[in-house]
This record gives C-alpha cells, structure tokens and sequence, in this order.
C-alpha cells in the first residue's frame, strides 16, 4: 500500500496542487456572481412567503402596495402566467415548488403566495411586507418520528436477500438499536439568486446554480419554451450542495421579466433560503445486526425513515449505506417515508449516505463493544469480496487500506479500549473510528476542446463549478489528454448552449465532465495538422458524447472508500464535546488536484463535525415553520469548533476505468457523524443515538447514568 503524494509524474500534471485558475479573480472580487452583474434598466423581486401552514389564499389586497413608490408589479396566483405543470426534466420532475402563482393552495408554511417588483431591492423589500395575505387557514400536520400513521414504503426501496428472521435467531450477538437525525439545511455562503432578461427573443438567465442546462431545460418545458430561447449561464458559484437546481425564485423572475419587459433579479434572504430550496429531511432508523462470536455478520437489517410533502415524494435513501459495505448470510434494507405538511426535501451532501452511515457505523460500533471486538478487526472480519447484495465484483476497493494507514497515522494501537478511563482535567477523552463510502458514478456528458491558431486550446463543457475546484481539475485533465501545459488551457463552463452535462452532484461531475473532455481531447489530437501555423482561423474542433461509452462500462460495484478516525473531549460537568482532532483516509481514485482534493475532504469532515455536534433544523408543530431559520438559530459548526482536520489517501487504481476519477466532494462527511459519536461513547461510556449531541443531551445522559437505577 502507497501513499498517495503531491509530487506529479514528470509527463503529466495531474498530482501536482495547483491553485484555482480562477483564483485571483475571486480574492479581487472580480468574479461576479448571479446577484452581481450589472443590467441596465434592472427591477428588483422580493417573495412573499405564506404565514400558514395549510389552506387557501382568500384575498391578496395588492392595490395598495401598487401605489407605493417605485413599486412595478405585484404578481398571485390572480394575475400570473400560466406555467405547464407535467414537466420531466434532465433530473425527474422539478420541486413542486416551481409551479407558483397557479393556484390558491398553501401546501405548507412558506410557499409564495405573490411576488413584489420595484425600481430598488429596498422598495420592493418594504412593499413585501406591507402587503396583506388574508388566509383560510385548515388542519396541518408537519410532526416526524418513528412509524407514525402514513408511512409506506416507495416502490423498489426495499432490497432483501436470506432468512432475517432465522439469522437473527440463530446469531449469538444480536443488537437491535434505534437511531435519529434531524432535519438539515444546505448554508451555502451565497444565497439563491437569479437575473432574467429578455433579449432578441431569448430568455437570458444569470443563475446560481449546479448545472445550466438542467436549469435551461426545465425552465423551457415549464414556459413551454424551444429549448434554444432560453440561455442560462452560472460562471460562479459560492456553494450549493445540492438546493441549487430550479426553484421558485427562478419562475417568478422569469414571470415578472416577461410582464415588465425588462430584467429582474430575484435574490433570496436566509429565511427564504431555509423555506423554499430544500433541505435533508430529519430520519429514523432502526438497525438489527445479528453475529456469531467471532464477529462473522449473520443478519444485517436498516430500516430508515424520512418525512416527504404531500406534494411529491422525495426519498432519503440511507438504507442504501449498507448495500455495498458489509457481507450478512441475511441482508434487508428498506427506505421508507411519510407525507407531512412540510416543504418537499431534496439532496443534500452525500444525500442517505451522511444519516445512514451514522445509523450503521455507530451499530457497527455497539456490536463490537458487546463481542469484546476492537471496531476495525469488526469490519475487517465483515468485508465483502463481491457485492453484498448484487454480487456484482468492485471496480476496486481498499477500504481496509484507509483503515490501516488511517490507524497507524491516528495512532489508534495505543488506544486503550475501556471505556471513560482516559481524563485531562475536567475533560474525559475518547477515539472512536467509522467507515465511509460513496456511489462512482459517472452521467453522459457532451464537451468540445477547440485548438485555437496561436496554440493554445479551449474547452467547453456546461460543467459547473460551486466551488470545489472544478475549473481547474478540467483545465489539468484537458492538459494532460492533449499533451499540453495547463497554462495552454482555458476552460469555459456553465453556459446552457455548450450542450447537454451532468450537474455538479452525486460526486459525479468531475468524473463525468474528464470523461467528455478527455474524448474530445484524443479525437483532437489525430486531427491536428503537424505545425500550429497551420491552424486555420477559427481553430479546429472536436465535439464528444460519452453516452455510448459510459454504456459500454462494464458492469461493477464502483465506490469510493474511506476511514474517519476522531478524538473528542466531554466535559459531562457542562455537556460540551470538543472534537480535538480528525483524520479521513480515503481510497478515491485518481486525485488530480491536491490541493482542492484535500480542501473537499477537509471541508466534508467540518460538516461532519457541524452534523454531529450542531446542526438541527428545528419546527414548530403549531405554526408548521422553523424555529429561528437563519445562522442565529441554526448553529453550525464554527472555526472554534474545527480541530487540526487530516485528509490523506492511498493508491486506488482501476485498470478497467478510462477516467479513474470517482469523486470526492460527498465522502467527507460520509462516517464523521459516527466517528464523533463513537468517540463520545468510548470518552463517556454514554451512548448518543440521537443527532445532535447537544450538551443538554450529554447532561441528561449524565444524569440518567448516575441515577439510582444505573
């Protein structure tokens, strides 16, 4: 087992940390963003968000918020284009939430009920909140947990092989515990925000999003559109995580551009943000692990829960953890869900990943106390050679090599295993460790590389980058296909008339994207004439599809793989845990940037830290809506609360894959929860199956340890 290093192949810049080639634009503020670019003539929106949880608009008295200065329009569900409500995008049906202004209905606490526009973001600020939404309110219900009345399960979410029944029975180690995590928000650094103008006949968009042409299509199937008459472009974007596709924001910009003929910006605040582009739904999960004494898994089982709208299911996905982790004679898996009064959930970082790998790897965690197992030699002893379930072969898999070379850096041999018997001070100490895992994946994707007459190359490819480095990662992969200095490179991204591309999701962009470049590159090359001199004005281009090539992959478990290992500190006298240090060992394939590859690693275990310790969205069952939506109210994890973070990887080659990227801007997060949760047990000896570990809840722990009945 290697190393991974930062030292490039002397033939090949790939492996070399190469700052963003977008950098310094960035720190100088010359990078606009979609809130930024300057238009003449430009009108301001603001949303009008419903005040109740369920019912019906009765009357919007908009003729006096008209009269107020600078106030252009004031668009309902009264006076509103018409938009088509069947639209199957790129990605499936957009979030209901885009058909807006159509109807009366409130579905749930925070739908748009009227957009404002006027001369100034101010005006139209102060006109929003004058205007009076009169509302017959009905019933709601928005409370989760555990089996409630209307839960089903969604066709082919259940996945099951062998007798559980009869493994469970016949295990001499069983545990049978039961897990939460709450409803989780996006924080992206840069709110929503969209402008919109109408240009010869085309509809121009200046966007924040994860991919123009998703947003193009789906914005021309719900206008009813060509597809060439709408333009959408993303140049920059301050992070997304998976809320940035179409929303409500963008069809109202769009309404009142048409209306007014002339551009509109609509940006979000952080309430609205937190209402209407998405969230992870909160989820309850129960996992029953049965094993003979040797540690050998008879009986796997994870039955997870997520609330979805009335309006469109959305499925978390976190049974699907496990699917491809640990070997059981009985595996059962099952996601199921349940319609509330809420908001419809959408992705969100490492979405079902991130929660069930909190459920299982802290289950993986507790049987290993109960057989007297150290956690690693668990795993170790469960390791698949195929898939568990499909029984498909991985592409690779050295999952036990992050966890070798993770332990030896961590220095986890030197761990006492007992647990609450390590003190410094007033704070107790504990180590504990979790697995990760992420889906390499790879979507058709379309791209040109054009070789220009002064030598240079251009690459077009409506990737997006929102802010893990992307740019530049294409700019070294074009590099190294034509054979070329990067500095010979320029890549020209999120702009909806490059052609059809993956978004920036599912750790699948940079993946996806390579591969186009990469085709188009080569079939570049055997098109070139020998001298650059004899490049013809307009350059030559070469234009790839990978639909055909990513077809004829061949069939395979692909996933990356990693270990996280933490030490915390818990003070059980005030409840506070502090994460004193992390490590993340990951096996991700090719890493062709250092220095951004390690920023997304870092950047997944901090999130891991604000899951683990901070983050709860929090409602309020008589209102239906949240409970301080902005970063006063919803905490995350803070530069006090992230310790010295450790990103390292090994060696993952897979001699069946043209790429070798499998992506990596999910797996951070993926297994931190549990490894902070693990630590926690083994600091206190106080088992937290509930996220987040708040200090109330370390206190009550505390208390019901030490009680008369402990």
């Amino acid at each position: 087992m290697t190393v991974q290093t930062t030292q490039a192949q002397s033939t090949t810049a790939s492996g070399v940390a190469r700052t963003r080639v977008e950098g310094r634009d960035k720190v100088t503020g010359a990078a606009r963003y979609a809130g930024e670019i300057p238009f003449a003539e430009l009108a301001y929106g603001w949303l009008v968000l419903s005040t109740v949880a369920r019912g019906r608009v009765r009357a919007i008295d908009d003729e006096a918020v008209r009269a107020l200065p600078g106030v252009l329009a004031v668009l309902h569900h009264k006076n509103a284009p018409r938009v088509n409500d069947d639209v199957i995008g790129a990605l499936g049906r957009p979030d209901p939430i885009v058909e807006v202004f159509q109807h009366d209905r409130v579905p749930h606490a925070g739908w748009p009920v009227a957009l404002v526009v006027a001369e100034t973001s101010e005006q139209a600020r102060e006109a929003a909140e004058a205007l009076v939404v009169e509302y017959d309110e009905e019933p709601h219900d928005v409370a989760f947990y555990a089996d409630r009345p209307g839960v089903y399960t969604p066709a082919d979410m259940e996945v099951a092989k062998g007798d559980l029944d009869a493994e469970l029975a016949a295990s001499a180690a069983v545990l049978d515990a039961s897990y939460t995590t709450p409803e989780q928000h996006h924080g992206a650094m840069e709110p929503h925000a969209v402008t919109v103008r109408w240009d010869g006949g085309r509809l121009e968009v200046f966007d924040s999003n994860q991919g123009s042409k998703w947003v193009a299509d789906d914005l021309a199937n719900l206008f009813s559109l060509d597809k060439d008459a709408v333009h959408v472009r993303s140049e920059h974007v301050g992070g997304a995580f998976g809320s940035k596709g179409l929303r409500a924001h963008h069809v109202a910009a769009v309404m009142a551009a048409t209306e007014l003929q002339r551009p509109v910006r609509v940006v979000l605040t952080r309430r609205q943000v937190f209402a209407t582009t998405g969230y992870r739904s909160p989820t309850a999960q129960r996992v029953r692990l049965g094993a003979d004494p040797d540690g050998r898994l008879r009986a796997f089982a994870h039955d997870h829960q997520n609330l979805t709208s009335n309006l469109r299911e959305f499925v978390e996905g976190g049974a699907g953890f496990g699917r491809s982790m640990y070997d059981a004679d009985a595996h059962h898996t099952v996601n199921r869900v349940v319609p509330v009064d809420v908001a419809t959930p959408t992705w969100m970082r490492a979405p079902g990943e991130a929660p069930g790998s909190f459920a299982v790897e802290s289950a993986l965690d507790e049987l290993a106390e109960q057989l007297g197992m150290d956690p690693i030699a668990l795993r170790a002893r469960n390791e698949p050679t195929v898939g568990p379930v499909s029984g498909l072969p991985f592409s690779s898999r050295n999952l036990l090599g992050c966890f070798e070379e993770g332990a030896r850096r961590f220095g986890w041999a030197d761990r006492d295993p007992r647990p609450r018997v390590r003190r410094e001070g007033r704070w107790l100490l504990g180590t504990g460790t979790a697995a990760s895992t992420f889906q390499a994946a790879a979507a058709p994707s379309t791209a040109s590389v054009t070789a220009e007459p002064d030598g240079t190359f251009t690459v077009r490819i409506t990737a997006a980058d929102v802010g893990t480095g992307a740019r530049t990662a294409l700019t070294i992969i074009a590099a190294d296909a034509l054979e070329v200095a990067p500095e010979r490179v320029r890549v020209r991204i999120a702009d909806s008339d490059f052609g059809a591309a993956w978004v920036a999701g599912g750790s699948m962009g940079t993946r996806s994207w390579g591969w186009a470049v990469i085709a188009a590159a080569r079939d570049l090359r055997e098109r070139l004439p020998l001298a650059p001199g004899e490049i013809p004005e307009g350059g030559i281009t070469a234009t790839t599809d990978t639909a055909e090539l990513i077809a004829a992959l061949a069939k395979k478990e692909r996933y990356a793989f990693g270990a996280q290992f933490a030490e915390v500190a818990v003070d059980v006298t005030t409840g506070e845990v502090r994460v004193r240090r992390m490590l993340g060992v990951f096996a991700a394939g090719r890493i062709i940037n250092p220095l951004t590859a390690r920023s997304q690693f870092t950047g997944g275990m901090t999130w891991g830290i604000s899951m683990a310790l901070h983050e709860e969205a929090v409602r309020d069952e008589a209102s239906g809506g949240h409970v301080g939506a902005d970063f006063a109210g919803y905490h995350v994890a803070a530069h006090a609360d992230v310790p010295e973070l450790q990103a390292e990887w090994i060696d993952d080659p897979d001699p069946d894959d043209p790429v070798g990227i499998k992506g990596i801007g999910e797996i951070g997060i993926v297994g931190t929860a549990a490894a902070i949760a693990n630590a926690v047990w083994h600091a206190t000896g106080v088992r937290h199956r509930d996220l987040p570990i708040r200090p109330d809840r370390v206190l009550l722990a505390e208390a019901r340890r030490d009680g008369p009945d402990a």
